[in-house]
């Protein structure tokens, strides 16, 4: 039998955005893992948009993937981040240990699920076979709600989340290590100061803690050198944090 770190691990996730694949590719790059990030591979290599189309549409005993982003280690085949996650991460000693522990991580990363779909939704409230141009105005609706409404909720929720947590000192959101789910806050936070900027800094002196999360995640020698690096995409508006300035609002005072 190999060991979890000598496993083939495949990631099929759109070649040109951070999007849904980035909280799997932290993960990776946290634990040192060798990962092939296959559809940022050439065609004549088995990469490109093809390969995530042929795994799509591919039979087999599996359960057939609904979307991106997929890995394939074997012959498992898994799709929906939340479900990745939570089959990876005690692999590589990035999860909880306890039972409780593992159901907690997971409830956080399903509500951080939540919180991502309605960022996508500020920028296509109506229907994502439209352009952002075709649905401006209820996207402006949309993005105002959310900023003002229902970003300091999900923010203030996972503040206090870190600071109930005493077994961890405010520090992780579950337990005294380093888990998945903090990897994912940091993705969550960086994404929505680049989308948000001024409903950011509204709702920043409120999350102290969430504040502190993300930087010393960042500062994490592994992670640091992924996010110095090419391979690390910057945010841009085919993705899922976006950065409209007509959906951000005013700048805090």
């Amino acid at each position: 039998m190999t060991s979890p770190s000598s496993d083939r691990y495949e990631l099929y996730y759109w070649p040109n955005i951070q999007g849904r694949g980035e909280f799997i590719r932290l993960l990776f790059e946290e634990a040192g893992v060798t990962y092939v990030d296959v559809a940022r591979l050439p065609e004549r290599e088995g990469g490109g948009v093809s390969a995530i189309l042929q795994i799509l549409q591919a039979d087999g005993a599996h359960l057939s993937p609904f979307a991106p982003p997929i890995i394939r280690v074997g012959e498992l085949v898994i799709a929906q981040v939340a479900t990745i996650l939570q089959f990876l991460a005690p692999r590589f000693g990035l999860a909880p240990e306890d039972e409780r522990g593992r159901v907690e991580a997971h409830q956080l990363q399903l509500t951080l699920v939540d919180l991502v779909a309605e960022v996508h939704d500020t920028h296509h409230p109506i229907s994502t076979s439209l352009y952002y141009e075709d649905q401006k105005a209820e996207a402006k609706r949309r993005a105002s709600a959310f900023v003002e409404e229902r970003l300091p909720k999900f923010l203030g929720y996972f503040e206090k989340v870190l600071r109930h947590n005493r077994v961890g000192a405010g520090r992780h959101l579950v337990g005294t290590s380093l888990t998945y789910v903090d990897l994912s806050m940091f993705q969550v936070l960086s994404g929505l100061a680049h989308a948000f900027p001024n409903g950011f800094a509204q709702v920043a002196q409120d999350i102290p803690l969430l504040l502190a999360l993300r930087d010393s995640v960042a500062a994490r020698p592994r992670l640091a050198a992924y996010l110095a690096s090419r391979r690390r995409l910057p945010f841009n508006e085919e993705g899922i944090f976006r950065h409209y300035p007509e959906l951000d609002g005013t700048p805090a005072r």
